[in-house]
């Protein structure tokens, strides 16, 4: 860790000087020892700075993972009879490598490139969610509103017991709505009529669930969702599915110059489609391409690998929370609420090559999100149809992202970016981004280390939040640091942490004479921030994990 020292001259014992730092004002007092302690308010302001990639070798060391996972693609594609394929790599933003394989259209044996559209299916529902937290963002409409406001024939909805909730546009979005899973019943629905979609809600509903207490997929809800753009964005009484259509066009895909994507099959110029199949008697049988209609916000777009590369750069780029202009094509905050739990799921297990994985999370706004033992945040959304299987997924504490598209009726990807990212991890380039501490951390782990290598009271007072002393008390705290120091010898406090977990939260080791210490500190929010969490404790030796991590394979 790289850390700024700001040289100062050196003042009597007992007098404090108050210094400006660059984010946040620190008060520092010389001790008899000469170590500066101490916070004080300088600003009412507390800015955290930003998470950075320390590893300025980190995508060219990704890239040397790029062969491999080519192979890993083809090699998938081969096996499941998948006509033709197309896969990308996505580092901070931008779509660093594509790859190809096999034929857009088998007839004929006109092979995948880079440009080939396909279908994406039920990736579309993230494309909708953008389009209602955009009409959300302008004041248009409400997350927490009755659907019913903006879908009249939702008011007629039978709904299962007499204390369940009327369903809102949050439960939609969230797959809570407690509509019965619906695949792949909703997969043939794609091209209905608006007349049909009313007569299907006027006829009423079933529910799986009341409203609002379980999980479970809908494409019927995101039809609803796409109604509701559409009666939004434009209450003239156009057409419903060509409203939606120019919403999502105007205001989600031009904005991010997604100019090859598009909801109209027949948009597509003819050589670049790609044409569905399934993998019937040995052989591929062609699956009718179904028009875009009144359930295309559940499932319909299509797109290349250069525009969802763009698309997957967008939310990437949310990451982290910082100042400067926002972007397109909603606000930065509001891409990454698309990427937290809103309604969870039951957790999943699979067996993978090299063990038992574990996958807990839910469904956010159109996108699925979960962490595992490697990864503390995985966003991701499938799509299946009759004729393609699609996948995208990226990682937003690691700035990267893949996305693959196959012409074969539900191509299956996960596995296959599983082994993809366990490629990439084998560069040594896949690592997260480093929390930086903010200044006030800094000064508390300064100020800690030396109350650990000789304890004064005055300092201890100054560095304390009310609470610290409450909960333990000073002379326990003191006697209980003399005790670990009796075991372990003189320690020294060293600088930098092992772990910082946000910018108010840390936690380091110290070299001591026969051992080493764990300290761990967490500020409480007041201004200035002071210490209310303190915990010292004998280190675990070298290499082995800390108590409640993952183990690792």
């Amino acid at each position: 860790m790289v850390r700024t020292v700001r040289t100062v001259p050196r003042v009597p014992k007992g007098v404090c000087r108050v210094v400006a730092a660059s984010l946040v004002g620190l008060a520092l007092c010389v001790t008899g020892e000469g170590t500066e302690i101490g916070l004080s308010a300088q600003s009412a302001t507390f800015k955290a700075p930003v998470p950075r990639f320390p590893d300025p070798d980190r995508r060219a060391k990704l890239a040397t993972a790029f062969p491999e996972i080519d192979r890993l693609f083809q090699d998938y594609a081969a096996a499941a009879h998948v006509p033709g394929a197309a896969w990308g790599i996505i580092v901070d933003g931008q779509l660093a490598h594509t790859g190809v394989a096999g034929y857009r259209d088998v007839p004929s044996k006109a092979p995948v490139t880079p440009d080939t559209v396909f279908r994406i299916a039920s990736m579309t529902k993230s494309f909708t969610a953008i389009a209602i937290l955009k009409l959300r963002d302008e004041g248009k409409l409400a997350l927490d509103d009755p659907a019913e406001k903006y879908v009249p024939e939702m008011r007629a909805l039978a709904y299962p017991t007499s204390d369940s909730p009327r369903i809102t546009v949050r439960h939609l979005l969230s797959h809570a709505e407690g509509f019965p899973e619906d695949n792949p019943w909703g997969d043939q629905q794609l091209a209905n009529t608006d007349a049909r979609l009313s007569e299907q809600i006027r006829a009423g509903i079933p529910f799986s669930n009341a409203p609002g207490v379980a999980y479970e997929y809908s494409n019927f809800g995101f039809a609803i969702l796409g109604r509701i753009v559409a009666n939004v964005a434009d209450p003239s009484g156009a057409p419903r599915t060509a409203a939606y259509t120019k919403y999502v066009r105007d205001h989600v895909l031009a904005p991010l110059g997604m100019t090859s994507t598009t909801l109209e099959p027949a948009q597509v110029p003819a050589g670049r489609l790609a044409h569905g199949y399934r993998w019937e008697d040995a052989q591929w049988k062609n699956e009718p391409l179904l028009a875009n209609g009144s359930f295309g916000s559940m499932g319909g777009m299509l797109t290349t690998l250069s525009d969802l590369g763009k698309y997957v750069g967008a939310f990437l780029a949310a990451w982290q929370p910082r100042d400067g202009a926002e972007g397109a094509p909603i606000r930065r905050s509001s891409l990454r609420e698309m990427q937290q739990v809103s309604r969870p799921a039951p957790a999943v297990v699979s067996t993978r090559a090299n063990g038992v994985q574990l996958n807990s999370g839910g469904y956010g706004y159109g996108l699925r999100i979960t962490q595992s033992c490697e990864f503390p945040t995985i966003v991701a959304h499938g799509g299946g149809l009759p004729g393609f299987g699609t996948q995208m997924r990226w990682l937003p504490e690691y700035g990267i992202g893949l996305i693959a598209f196959g012409n074969l009726t539900y191509t299956s990807w996960p596995r296959t970016f599983d082994t993809a990212l366990e490629a990439l991890a084998r560069t040594g380039g896949l690592q997260p981004r480093v929390t930086e501490p903010s200044p006030a951390l800094t000064a508390a782990r300064d100020a800690v280390a030396g109350l650990v290598v000789k304890w004064d009271d005055a300092v201890a007072d100054r560095v304390a939040a009310q609470n610290l002393f409450l909960d333990q008390s000073q002379d326990r705290r003191r006697a209980a640091i003399a005790t670990l120091r009796s075991q372990v010898g003189a320690c020294t406090a060293g600088s930098g942490f092992d772990h910082v977990e946000n910018a108010l939260r840390g936690e380091w080791t110290m070299s001591c004479e026969r051992g080493r210490l764990r300290v761990a500190i967490t500020l409480a929010p007041t201004n200035p921030p002071t210490v209310q969490f303190l915990s010292v404790a004998p280190a675990p030796p070298p290499g082995r994990p800390a108590p409640g991590t993952c183990p690792q394979s």
